[in-house]
């Protein structure tokens, strides 16, 4: 192909996208689209449209034919570092961060450390369908740096940030208020819409920032049009008795956040486990979205999100896996956790809320949706492959699949990783499974 020439590419399959909220509880919606057999048509990155008739002369085709075909995922809130850790045994969240987190973490201060582990940790999430990310890598800037040049050499969504941490964590996790502020000062300038990437500020959470540091970082998103805040609230109820001792003067654990001008229509705030009615307003009323995680909240025993209480509040959720906490960076896994822990409370989370969640509900939240989280024209061509089902088992269900959530219900939960064939990102093969 010539320099300068449209880049085209016709995928194949069975197309299936949710453009819209389906609320809880409705199988049959308008939100779903599928278009079994089709060709989705993809020029110079973008989602071109979608046929049934052969796309004719010009278009390099890729026939996966009897595959499905989905936006890429959106994970809102992983760990970069915890791949070293995660399926480690026996704590709850504290405890989690002492004994495992903190020391893993520590090895990143050297950039080596940190660029093995950014490679690592992207090729990880193209193998399971997941295309953009919210993460949090280390305290230290080199981490963060890696982290945005692997994301970059990809053409991936990434948010992120070097992570604020000035007290309650060891030495070598510690910044300080002065320093750290120059870090996400740098960060900001070099790498805030360069590409697909997006600074975020991220604080580990209120217990390991001073009022100082959290009100610098509240000083900075207020400076920043844009920039994004990623913190942890309200997981374990351990942790929220800490937080109270911390701060007295705070209504709530939100509460600290929103006294330092921390919440807004960019901030994910990981877990929302514990939190009340006066909170869940609060999250409607300045725009600020959980990210659900849902086996990191039963691995660690952390607790149970009300869903439909924070959406009946007007709140945002999103889906996340909080790798390494959470037990797998697949997304499937992680919206078949959602269903049991919606199920424990007498809910039941439909396929299509679960997939919209991590797809253009996630994108929505994060103000990215006229980018990523589905098949609409325009959009960036983030895409995942998959097989319907994978073994005999799956395949015998598949089979005996009488409607389409049903086929759809099954794949999340039975599938994983192994279901995925091939991850693209603009347009370009990033991942493809070796059969």
């Amino acid at each position: 192909m010539t320099a300068g020439a449209v880049q085209r590419l016709a995928i194949r399959g069975d197309l299936l996208d949710v453009v819209d909220d389906p609320g809880f509880g409705a199988v049959d919606t308008p939100a779903v689209r599928f278009d079994a057999d089709a060709w989705l048509l993809v020029e110079d990155g973008r989602i071109a449209g979608r046929t049934r008739a052969d796309p004719g002369d010009g278009w390099p085709r890729v026939d996966h034919r009897g595959r499905l075909v989905t936006p890429g995922f959106v994970d809102t809130h992983v760990h970069m570092p915890q791949l070293d850790v995660i399926a480690s045994y026996g704590t709850e969240l504290l405890d989690w961060l002492n004994t495992y987190t903190f020391p893993a973490e520590q090895r990143y201060a050297d950039p080596a450390v940190s660029r093995a582990g950014a490679e690592r940790f992207v090729a990880a999430l193209l193998a399971h369908g997941t295309t953009a990310a919210v993460v949090f890598p280390t305290v230290h800037k080199a981490s963060a740096d890696a982290l945005f040049e692997t994301a970059q050499a990809r053409g991936m969504r990434m948010i992120a940030g070097k992570v604020l941490m000035d007290r309650h964590a060891p030495a070598g996790l510690t910044d300080d208020v002065a320093g750290a502020e120059r870090d996400c000062l740098d960060g900001i300038a070099r790498w805030h819409g360069r590409g697909r990437l997006a600074y975020a500020l991220t604080v580990r959470f209120a217990a390991t920032s001073t009022r100082e540091q959290l009100a610098m970082a509240g000083r900075l998103l207020a400076a920043h049009p844009g920039v994004y805040l990623q913190t942890h609230v309200a997981e374990s109820r351990a942790e929220v008795a800490w937080i109270a001792e911390l701060f007295p003067e705070a209504r709530s654990y939100l509460d600290v956040y929103h006294r330092h001008g921390l919440l807004g229509p960019r901030t994910v705030l990981a877990h929302g486990i514990w939190l009340d009615d006066a909170d869940r307003a609060l999250l409607a009323a300045t725009g600020a979205q959980v990210a659900h995680c849902p086996t990191s909240n039963l691995f660690l025993g952390s607790g149970l999100l009300r869903w439909t209480a924070l959406e009946a509040a007007g709140a945002a959720v999103t889906l996340a896996s909080d790798v390494g906490g959470g037990t797998s960076l697949s997304m499937l896994r992680t919206l078949a956790a959602a269903y049991q822990i919606q199920a424990l409370q007498g809910v039941r989370l439909t396929a299509w809320k679960a997939l919209y969640a991590a797809t253009r509900g996630a994108a929505r939240a994060l103000r990215l949706d006229d980018e990523i989280g589905s098949l609409e024209p325009g959009r960036m061509a983030d895409l995942a492959v998959w097989d319907w089902a994978v073994g005999p088992v799956a395949t015998h269900r598949d089979a005996l699949a009488r409607t389409l959530h049903e086929r759809v219900f099954a794949w999340i939960t039975l599938g994983d990783e192994r279901n995925l064939v091939a991850t693209y990102v603009g347009g370009r093969l990033q991942h493809a499974r070796a059969d």
